[in-house]
């Protein structure tokens, strides 16, 4: 059974305090560039444009983090997290900047991609490259893992140096999974909720706009 941890109490006021702050500051950029293009004025276009350009490029990487097949590089601060056993499909060096195969396993600018295939018990198997600097667990020399990792962004992956030992003994009993495993974890891109209650925001602005007007 997989054991998690959730946020303490003030974390997660944090947290949902910085999803409506996000979701506050998107709508109002959306609904400025909309009422500065429609009717003006127009400094709220030139207000608006970069805010809401900068709002969805912030967006789209964690969209595009989510989708890559790399796990994020760690979990979030206050976050839920639970522990996970993992297949080692294999391990290789790469660059750390470029993500190619390294010819030098041992330069500077090269670490470790290990490529996992994790087994979570609320979630269907995916496979997932963490990359480290250290060999973490001893994986070059061997074909299973525990990992850590956030039940609600699930590429959000890390692999623990010194694991729980039950963990540990779960994994070496752990029997690969039949079939192609997908190279995708799967949950909800970050900041997906604040952009939708952005846009909602952005809308009930502009109809009062138009009512009031």
């Amino acid at each position: 059974m997989t054991t998690s941890t959730s946020p303490a109490p003030s974390l997660r006021n944090a947290l949902r305090l910085l999803t409506v702050v996000s979701a506050t500051g998107t709508g109002l950029a959306l609904a400025a560039v909309v009422q500065g293009a429609l009717d003006g004025p127009r400094w709220l276009l030139i207000v608006g444009l970069p805010v809401t350009a900068l709002a969805l490029t912030a967006y789209g990487k964690a969209a595009e983090d989510m989708k890559s097949g790399v796990a994020a590089p760690a979990l979030r601060s206050g976050g839920p997290r639970a522990f996970a056993p993992a297949v080692v499909n294999g391990v290789k060096a790469v660059n750390k900047k470029n993500g190619r195969t390294a010819i030098d396993g041992q330069a500077v600018d090269s670490v470790f991609a290990f490529d996992l295939t994790v087994m979570t018990d609320d979630l269907p198997p995916y496979r997932i490259e963490v990359r480290h600097p250290l060999d973490l667990q001893g994986l070059l020399h061997r074909s299973r893992a525990v990992v850590e990792y956030d039940p609600e962004q699930p590429w959000r992956v890390v692999i623990p140096n010194n694991p729980p030992r039950e963990w540990l003994a779960r994994a070496e009993r752990l029997v690969p999974p039949a079939g192609e495993v997908k190279r995708r974890a799967g949950g909800v891109p970050a900041g997906f909720r604040a952009l939708v209650s952005g846009a909602v925001i952005a809308a009930v602005l502009l109809v009062l706009v138009r009512v009031l007007g």
